[in-house]
């Protein structure tokens, strides 16, 4: 995958910032935990950045939702409007899912550290790829019109602009900056979700996210409760 290439290349070379890695095909795709990203030849986006930062892993809390709202920009710019957001990383369009961002951090606790931040971004997938995918999922080629559809080279610089934005003066305080923004692409809030966290399952409603962009939570007992993280199920919990 992208993001493997560039965590062994980060190993390798400590000094490495600010390095792209695109592929046509990935043949170990991966999303979180482990799961497999569906990756074709020649049809989607596939793209990882590796950046330095002289804090420490824990400076970079928020990271992984601003970079989604940059991406959500990235699609604007490009005519893909109505995409939306699902904590922690996932891009949605009408419930359906688009694309994932995968952020994986490595380094000393008080720093340098590295962060690839890995995109997955479906431009076109065949119904034989997507039979795959073990979720609702989208393409680009679907939503636009014939005369609508975007250029996956220009729509590759489009988002590395946006994401080099975001990773080049990112600081502990930086996500205030896209937390609003965040939130109003937020495509949960007011959903009857599940919440996996291992093989603990909370249900509940979702309230939106907290300043410090945690999951909020409100339980059949009525208490809210915040999460910083764990695995978000849109199905409906009223028949479990």
């Amino acid at each position: 995958s992208t993001n493997s290439h560039l965590v062994a290349l980060s190993n390798d070379q400590p000094e490495a910032s600010a390095i792209v890695c695109l592929a046509e095909q990935q043949t170990a795709g991966k999303g979180r935990r482990g799961r497999q990203w569906v990756s074709p030849f020649g049809s989607n986006i596939y793209a990882s950045l590796v950046w330095q930062f002289e804090q420490g892993p824990a400076s970079l809390s928020g990271l992984s939702l601003a970079i989604g709202v940059a991406v959500i920009k990235a699609l604007e710019i490009h005519g893909v409007h109505g995409a939306g957001l699902k904590w922690p990383n996932d891009i949605y369009w009408q419930q359906r899912k688009l694309g994932g961002i995968l952020v994986e951090v490595s380094g000393e606790a008080d720093g340098p550290c590295h962060a690839v931040i890995g995109l997955g971004l479906n431009l076109y997938l065949s119904d034989q790829h997507g039979s795959k995918i073990e979720q609702d999922w989208v393409d680009i080629n679907s939503i636009l019109d014939e005369s609508q559809q975007v250029s996956r080279n220009q729509l590759v610089a489009t988002l590395i602009e946006q994401l080099v934005a975001v990773t080049r003066s990112y600081t502990p305080s930086s996500f205030a900056l896209y937390r609003d923004e965040w939130r109003k692409f937020d495509c949960m809030q007011g959903q009857q979700v599940s919440l996996f966290m291992g093989h603990t399952k909370i249900n509940g409603t979702v309230l939106g996210i907290n300043d410090d962009g945690l999951l909020l939570l409100q339980t059949a007992t009525g208490a809210t409760q915040s999460f910083a993280s764990g695995e978000v199920s849109f199905r409906s919990y009223a028949t479990d």
